[in-house]
């Protein structure tokens, strides 16, 4: 026999999400007969609003299921164009705005299309794990900043202002964040942006949870002086509108990154399929109760856990700005944080993340996800409560 075909080396550097290796483990006990409690997964637990659906039903009865533009169609593009400017004190026209399959593509394509092999980008650590994957597999090297718990998980601008070099060619930022919910306060964000806008470096601020901040303004590194034509500001409809299987979402992008972008799709994924664009202009446009509901109903549950989690032994656990995610210290347990969330998982049914599969950093930290039901978080902290007392 002829030997089998390789797999190639750049394989070597592509990551992925621990998260989805969590759900299939917890899935498989599931159909084992276990019941968990699912909190590794960053999805709202909340339908698509009505009126949304709507919208694409309509658009499909109507024919609108072809091929369209690969930046969007101009009905998306322009709506992305007033809800960024307005929510963002800008003004951004709309055909500064691409469409694309999710926000993680941006991640990807952004890194691409600036960076070339040996090229340094800045991204949060910890951080959403398709930063670091993303920036290896294009070749470029990779430069984690720290996130302080301290700081409330935000980074100290001192510490970014040492890791520039005339080598930084992007400074990835995101905010509220995602695993800590740390919100990036607004005089370091006035010191960042100094630092920025004196670097040669692009900016990739991703925004996907800036609907969801539960105290103050939100606040955009893209809104600082001179910096919206240097960043890309992205957005999406995941997870404002429960539409994280739609995968629809958005970005402003500096002018000369445009075409190259679009390009980028059209050599992939082509377009966002019309009547998703559709339902996305009537998320932009149509009655926002629905979101600002579901952040109060966050708020309620965040306010419980952090309070329980806070009553757990050698647990410490800060309050979450934004998003829908605790991260707790769990380094009072005497159990490594790794094998917590293991042992939670397989012998008191709750699905929890290791801070390790978010960077280097948060080697004492777990995430949970408070996008599950009220009665889940009240079960999932009595189970852990129960499996520490006897550890």
């Amino acid at each position: 026999m002829s030997p089998q075909p390789g797999l190639a080396d750049s394989l070597e550097r592509l990551g992925t999400e621990t998260a989805f290796t969590v759900l299939a483990r917890a899935r498989q006990l599931e159909a084992e007969g276990r019941d968990v409690i699912h909190l590794e997964i960053g999805e709202p637990d909340f339908g698509t609003p009505p009126h949304i659906c709507e919208a694409a039903f309509e658009a499909m009865r109507s024919g609108e299921t072809g091929y369209c533009p690969s930046a969007g169609i101009p009905t998306l593009r322009e709506a992305a164009a007033a809800y960024l400017s307005n929510s963002r004190n800008l003004e951004i026209p709309a055909e500064r705005i691409v469409v694309g399959t999710g926000a993680k593509p941006f991640l990807f394509f952004t890194v691409l299309a600036v960076c070339n092999p040996g090229d340094e980008v800045i991204y949060p650590d910890p951080g959403f794990p398709i930063y670091e994957s993303a920036i290896r597999f294009a070749g470029a090297t990779p430069v984690a900043l720290p996130l302080i718990e301290d700081r409330d998980f935000s980074f100290d601008p001192a510490d970014l202002e040492s890791r520039l070099t005339p080598n930084t060619k992007l400074v990835i930022l995101n905010s509220p964040e995602n695993p800590t919910g740390g919100v990036i306060g607004a005089g370091d964000l006035e010191q960042t942006a100094r630092l920025l806008s004196e670097s040669g470096a692009w900016v990739l601020s991703d925004e996907v949870y800036a609907r969801i901040q539960y105290d103050g303004a939100f606040r955009s590194i893209a809104s600082q002086d001179g910096l919206i034509d240097r960043t890309v500001l992205l957005d999406g409809l995941s997870k404002t509108y429960s539409m994280t299987g739609w995968r629809c979402g958005f970005a402003s992008v500096p002018e000369p990154l445009v075409e190259p972008l679009v390009r980028f799709f059209v050599n992939s994924t082509s377009c966002v399929p019309p009547f998703v664009q559709a339902a996305g202009v009537t998320a932009l446009t149509g009655p926002q109760d629905a979101p600002a509901a579901m952040v109060e109903e966050f708020r309620r549950r965040r306010d419980m856990v952090v309070a329980g989690l806070n009553e757990l032994p050698g647990v410490t656990c800060r309050t979450p700005a934004g998003a829908f995610y605790a991260f707790p210290n769990v380094k009072g347990t005497g159990i490594p944080a790794a094998e917590l969330a293991e042992r939670l998982l397989e012998e008191a049914g709750v699905a929890v993340l290791a801070g390790t599969a978010f960077g280097a950093v948060a080697t004492d930290n777990l995430r949970l996800s408070y996008a599950s039901s009220f009665e889940s978080l009240e079960r999932a902290i009595e189970r852990i409560g129960a499996f520490l007392k006897t550890a």
